[in-house]
């Protein structure tokens, strides 16, 4: 079963009324070996903090909770916000058995284990909480295995994952499992995470006000992290001396950020990229592609993607947009990391202050489509070459007119298959460099109506 409730001053509880300097520094030895974000679980649910949504009176656990009517779901949320205390303070309010496993270290042999022993206490009328810790690292056969037991009610269960269900669970699961999402721990949670470590421990950390807020941006919203720094701070002697930001950073390394080239968190990142630089804004765009390099993501990907944008979102706008990006990723190239990524910063800016257009990439997607659909009509006779006497006498290049030898450069003949009406698939846009297209287009447009009313007449 789920263990009993701790302390008030656990990990995730809220605020006590007595301050610091009330409590006795003494505890028990025991509890003092154990890691400060253990010592400070929460003790229930109410205990709880940062995750209102789920927990609060009107949040989706509570009133599952309050119903009696406690289904299957996978917990989804960023590291150390709290899913394996979640699952065992529901397993005790619900009266479940709780059983835990962990997809890294169990496999088939473990999953049958469990699932016997689930079965032989619901024969006995008891029922099981099964929380399973990175479900996702389950393949899918593996994840097949929970489908029966979870339908049959042989176990509840609530699987923790970091990624993003819809790609790393199969359909099936998904189908049977609520998900539900943690939020990343806020700036009022982490202080709340402080004050119960400085509870716990008996005295103050000892950090300026700017460093303390330091300590929480450098935790990046693990409250389980926050607390591994503070319990290195503690172990400070008493007469250490407040330390600033900059001292702080000295003795403690910052979290690494929360990015997977693999997983999720790379494709987020790049879709705020390429949005910010859709929406000319190129202070987001050079934060997002901060964010991407900071992660350790690799800068011929983004340069690829910055490529990419040019053509799709810029195009004939600023068809010096391609030529610039191409050029940075060059320069790239030749000077490595990290001078060369000055270059595609200068990309990223460049590309975020372009004027923006479309239209190439739209014109491109209709006439492919049309291409689909007329896929078998042939150009028309008058443009075809016709290097044989057969194909002259056919009337392969017939009527052929040269546009450098017509006025202005300009036949106005027809250029799509015969019987295929005349398609406008570019649409320059009002901005940059398309207003001057348009207007050459519109020109073209009414001389070619000239052309045809004059080999009419």
């Amino acid at each position: 079963m789920a263990r009993s409730p701790g302390p008030s001053g656990d990990l995730f509880g809220a605020e006590p009324s007595h301050d610091v300097a009330s409590v006795p520094r003494g505890r028990t030895s025991g509890r003092k070996l154990r890691p400060l974000a253990d010592r400070l679980r929460p003790g229930t649910l109410a205990e709880v903090i940062g995750q209102d949504h789920l927990l609060g009176p009107e949040g989706t656990l509570a009133r599952m909770l309050a119903r009696g009517s406690l289904s299957s779901f996978i917990l989804w949320g960023p590291p150390g916000v709290g899913k394996t205390t979640i699952a065992r303070l529901i397993a005790e309010q619900a009266g479940l058995l709780f059983s835990q496993i962990s997809a890294v270290f169990s496999g088939v042999a473990d999953l049958k284990r469990v699932f016997e022993e689930a079965a032989r206490h619901a024969r006995t009328g008891e029922g099981t909480l099964l929380f399973v810790d990175e479900i996702h690292r389950f393949n899918r056969a593996q994840q097949d295995a929970f489908l029966p037991v979870v339908e049959e009610g042989i176990v509840t269960l609530i699987g923790a994952t970091t990624e993003n269900p819809s790609f790393a669970l199969n359909g099936a699961l998904l189908s049977r499992c609520q998900v539900l999402v943690l939020k990343r721990l806020d700036d009022a949670a982490l202080v709340q995470l402080l004050g119960r470590a400085e509870t716990e421990v008996g005295r103050a950390l000892p950090l300026t006000p700017e460093a303390r807020a330091t300590l929480a941006a450098m935790s990046d919203g693990d409250g389980r992290y926050l607390l591994n720094m503070a319990e290195q701070l503690f172990s400070l002697p008493d007469e250490q001396e407040a330390l600033d930001p900059g001292g702080l950073s000295d003795l403690l390394s910052k979290r690494a950020a929360l990015y997977d080239k693999d997983r999720e968190e790379h494709y987020n990142l790049i879709s705020a990229l390429h949005k910010s630089l859709r929406g000319s804004d190129p202070n987001a765009a050079l934060y997002w592609f901060s964010r991407m390099l900071e992660g350790g993501e690799d800068p011929r990907y983004i340069a690829r993607r910055l490529l990419r944008f040019a053509a799709e979102d810029i195009g004939m706008a600023d068809p010096q947009a391609l030529v610039v990006t191409e050029t940075a990723w060059t320069t790239y190239e030749r000077l490595g990391s990290p001078e060369g990524e000055l270059a595609l910063a200068q990309a990223v800016v460049y590309l975020g202050t372009a004027p923006k257009s479309n239209a190439v990439y739209t014109g491109f997607a209709a006439a492919r489509q049309a291409a689909k659909q007329t896929g078998s009509l042939m150009p028309p006779a008058h443009i075809l070459n016709a290097p044989t006497k057969l194909m002259r006498e056919l009337g392969y290049g017939e009527g052929y007119a040269y546009d450098h030898d017509e006025e202005e450069a300009f036949s106005g003949r027809n250029y799509f298959p015969d019987g295929m009406a005349r398609a406008e698939f570019y649409q320059p846009a009002e901005r940059g460099f398309e207003r001057d297209i348009g207007k050459r287009l519109d020109y073209w447009a009414k001389l070619r109506e000239k052309r045809a009313q004059e080999r009419d007449a």
